[in-house]
């Protein structure tokens, strides 16, 4: 359980970081910041729930572990 959790706060705190990186990627393209702050959320959310999975099946995964 501890795992997921662990899993659940990393990916959270990655996809902060990718809200910030593409709002104001997003803000320098369209000098909107309505714009580029929803399209940062919308962005963000998709990628939270699939690099969680991702991290879950590379946490299930044996390769490249000894």
């Amino acid at each position: 359980m501890v795992a997921k959790k662990r899993h659940m706060a990393k990916a959270i705190t990655w996809r902060i970081l990718g809200i910030i990186m593409t709002s104001i990627t997003l803000y320098i393209v369209s000098g909107d910041i309505g714009v580029s702050l929803g399209a940062g959320m919308i962005d963000s959310l998709v990628k939270l729930f699939a690099y969680y999975f991702h991290e879950r099946l590379w946490y299930k995964s044996k390769w490249g572990v000894n």
